[in-house]
């Protein structure tokens, strides 16, 4: 299995347009053999923003609050190379891509290729 995380520097006057382009995406990568995990913005809730307890004091920091993040998988590089090539082919795609380009939803991504460390029983 191969994990791909994607981290996004939001405008955060467009949120819903993100959100819009994310469940666009969510329900591709789906259609098209991923799983997609979800897109995750940042909390809004009063207490995650005055939250300044750290379990490991002196090493660690508060985060950026214009970050999103999206996190998806494929069973292997085959099935992720084959949604790469066939996903600018359809409608969702260029309607998303439409979204970004019109509302600047995001100004910057990065991309990693994660592997997961799965619980005792998990598969991989």
């Amino acid at each position: 299995m191969i994990t791909c995380y994607v981290r996004y520097t939001l405008d955060m006057a467009q949120l819903d347009s993100f959100a819009e382009y994310g469940r666009i995406w969510i329900e591709l990568i789906n259609k098209l053999g991923g799983t997609h995990h979800g897109y995750f913005l940042p909390s809004e809730d009063p207490k995650a923003k005055s939250h300044g307890r750290f379990s490991f004091p002196g090493i660690g920091s508060e985060g950026s609050t214009n970050i999103g993040i999206a996190i998806f998988s494929f069973p292997d590089w085959e099935i992720y190379e084959k949604y790469r090539a066939e996903a600018g082919n359809y409608d969702e795609c260029k309607r998303a891509t439409k979204i970004v380009d019109e509302t600047r939803c995001f100004t910057s991504y990065e991309r990693n290729f994660m592997t997961p460390i799965l619980g005792e029983g998990a598969t991989k």
